[in-house]
């Protein structure tokens, strides 16, 4: 298998020795990561820092569980975890586990006693929200205290929602908030529950973070992490047939059925019915609240193919539905293309989701779908193509270079740096490019790695021209390595090589600035590399590359009148007033409300006006025509799913405003 796959397994040769150790496991991880990862680290205080500071931080989110005095007493191991990881005696998280499960029997006990004693539902003082991390409390009071107030706001919030009415609501407040009351504090002892970790999930999320300080891409996995990691990101999957979504309420809904499939040929399931209660051979998960890790593994895994899920539909009945996985198109992973219509312009949109290969059974790669979009596309004489390639967070960096190559004439079309700064060019792997007409590509902030390495080609090629918001800024590389030759359970994904532009400069860390830059709803509040800890610097490499710039004469002008009608756009201007107050309300603390229902209904009500206003944007129609492409149409005469799944990508190509402005941008750069 070739060096530029993102992914393979590499054998490592280690001494026979059981995992079940902690201290023999982290021996081991960190064995991998000096012999293997792009820039080892050191074994020293900072690591032991880090992982503790994280370690605490990922299993009291908020600090709504420990005391300040036991965060002081374990406070000793914050410099030591070094120590005794070399030393061979992990016992320090037996002690961190105690101390983690006395406090959540503590907060049970809390919720018990809430059941009788939370009768009145204000309290005197008001509620703080903080964008910061909440300190810890001294007591157990302290607790109480805090606890109580944050369940009375749930319920005044629940009650709030019940109904626009206030009269109505004020007048009817007992019977709804006592009914409110029992379902809050059930949601979370369910959340509780979620949050009681066993040993052996305890010890992996000490694990993983304990690899994540070499930088945020390398992490430790199970076999079923792994196994569902790989099935995400090929193109053809086995599924149940659901598509599902968490609403409001944190319940696990049916948001659509896909036609064929085992949840098809159930005629009881319909779209909307709430998910209860899933059992497999493995496990039986109640579903009162998200367990989203063994959630998404009965979901994704190819390890688990038959599940019994248990459902309530809207009326409150309850049935239950054994279902069996099947094999699909994956068509939220594979590439689909439409016909986009501006007067008599015809403009060729392909979507990329990921840069899918033939990895764990993918029946598909990206590269070879890519062709057949684009001769479809000719045949329906398109004058430009757009690629998009937003909220594509990479794949196979074989298949990002094969697609690259399809676009440009010839020549390198990236760097990979290894560890102790060795080179290797990487090259369009044909001569000829498959299509040279007018090309657009677009990014956002989700846009990485494999997607960020193509549009990187594109742009220092000057091949095309990249719209949207700034991507993401991986430049990394990962493989998939087990732990020790002996374990087959458990693997790390691990950073061995990062890559570069052609010019040597790397978009890590500072990710892509597109030609012409656009505005999209929460753009700031989109985590990019920049924001994780330990993410590798942004360096560059000394390197001369020879290669042919395109000849693109109406590029600048067309990126000139795009940035123009930018400045003059009132959707544009609608999209940047709704950031400001995105930004405001996430980056900054919430005024205090104070614990009474008129309070809580007012704020609400607010609240409610401000998210109904994003929403009225987010699904603002552009006036944009999208006609599929014509042997698609005959197709789809055959295909139940593929019809329903391309109606829903039309209604967001026409909510999006960069798609609509890459269609004016092809018609600047082919006009006469």
């Amino acid at each position: 298998m070739k060096k530029l796959f993102l992914l393979f397994i590499i054998p490592l040769s280690f001494f026979g020795q059981a995992e079940s150790d902690p201290c023999v496991t982290l021996k081991n991880i960190n064995k991998v990561i000096q012999e293997n990862h792009y820039r080892p680290k050191a074994l020293n205080d900072s690591l032991s820092n880090f992982v503790f500071t994280t370690f605490i931080e990922t299993i009291d989110p908020n600090n709504k569980l420990f005391l300040k005095n036991e965060i002081t007493n374990l406070s000793a191991y914050k410099y030591k975890v070094d120590d005794f990881i070399n030393s061979e005696n992990c016992s320090f998280l037996e002690d961190i586990y105690s101390v983690f499960l006395a406090a959540i029997e503590r907060k049970k006990q809390i919720y018990i006693e809430f059941e009788t004693e939370l009768t009145h539902f204000e309290y005197p003082e008001p509620i703080y929200f903080s964008a910061e991390t909440y300190e810890y409390v001294n007591d157990l009071k302290a607790l109480k205290r805090v606890t109580k107030q944050n369940i009375i706001f749930e319920i005044l919030q629940e009650v709030a929602e019940t109904s626009k009415n206030k009269d109505s609501l004020v007048s009817n407040f007992d019977k709804i908030a006592q009914n409110k009351k029992a379902k809050i504090l059930e949601s979370n002892n369910c959340k509780l529950k979620v949050l009681q970790l066993s040993k052996k999930d305890f010890y992996n999320v000490f694990y993983n973070i304990f690899c994540s300080y070499f930088d945020p891409h390398t992490n430790f996995l199970s076999s079923e992490d792994k196994s569902s990691f790989l099935t995400q990101i090929s193109s053809d999957n086995l599924t149940f047939g659901l598509n599902l979504l968490l609403n409001e309420k944190e319940e696990l809904i049916v948001d659509s059925i896909i036609p064929g499939s085992e949840a098809y040929l159930n005629s009881k399931i319909e779209n909307s019915d709430q998910i209860i209660k899933i059992k497999t051979s493995q496990d039986e998960l109640e579903i009162s609240c998200m367990e989203s890790e063994k959630i998404e593994a009965v979901f994704y895994s190819s390890d688990i193919l038959k599940a019994t899920i248990t459902f309530r539909k809207k009326n409150g009945e309850i049935y239950t539905a054994e279902l069996e996985k099947k094999e699909a198109k994956n068509y939220d992973v594979s590439i689909n293309s439409f016909v986009l219509k501006k007067g008599d312009l015809k403009v060729g949109y392909v979507k990329i989701p990921s840069f899918y290969g033939e990895i764990e059974e993918g029946l598909s790669t990206v590269s070879s779908d890519l062709a057949k979009e684009i001769l479809k596309l000719k045949k329906d004489n398109i004058s430009g193509l757009i690629i998009d390639v937003q909220n594509n967070g990479g794949g196979s960096m074989q298949e990002a270079s094969k697609l690259t190559g399809m676009l440009i004439n010839k020549g390198p079309i990236g760097i990979l740096n290894y560890r102790n700064n060795i080179t290797e060019t990487i090259r369009d792997p044909n001569i000829g490019a498959f299509y040279s007409g007018p090309l657009v590509v677009l990014v956002n902030g989700y846009s990485a790695s494999a997607s960020e390495f193509f549009a990187n080609a594109i742009q220092d090629y000057n091949r095309g021209i990249i719209v949207g918001t700034k991507t993401r800024g991986k430049a990394s590389m990962q493989i998939i390595a087990p732990i020790s030759e002996t374990n087959e359970n458990e693997f790390i994904k691990i950073t061995i090589e990062e890559f570069y532009r052609i010019t040597g400069k790397s978009n890590q860390y500072i990710g892509i600035t597109p030609d012409v830059e656009l505005p999209e709803l929460f753009d700031n509040q989109i985590e990019r590399e920049r924001d994780a800890p330990n993410a590798l610097p942004n360096q560059e490499v000394n390197v001369k590359m020879r290669y042919d710039l395109v000849l693109n004469p109406k590029k600048e002008d067309a990126i000139f009148k795009s940035k123009q009608r930018i400045l003059e756009s009132e959707y544009a201007n609608n999209i940047n007033k709704l950031n400001i107050k995105i930004d405001t309300l996430f980056n900054n603390d919430y005024n205090p409300i104070d614990l009474n229902f008129s309070a809580v209904f007012d704020e609400m009500q607010k609240s409610n006006l401000f998210w109904e206003d994003i929403n009225s944007n987010a699904n603002f129609t552009y006036p944009i025509e999208v006609i599929q492409n014509s042997e698609e149409i005959e197709y789809q005469k055959f295909d139940n799913f593929a019809k329903s799944h391309t109606a829903e990508k039309i209604k967001e190509i026409k909510k999006n405003l960069h798609i609509f402005e890459s269609i004016n941008i092809i018609e600047d750069l082919t006009k006469n």
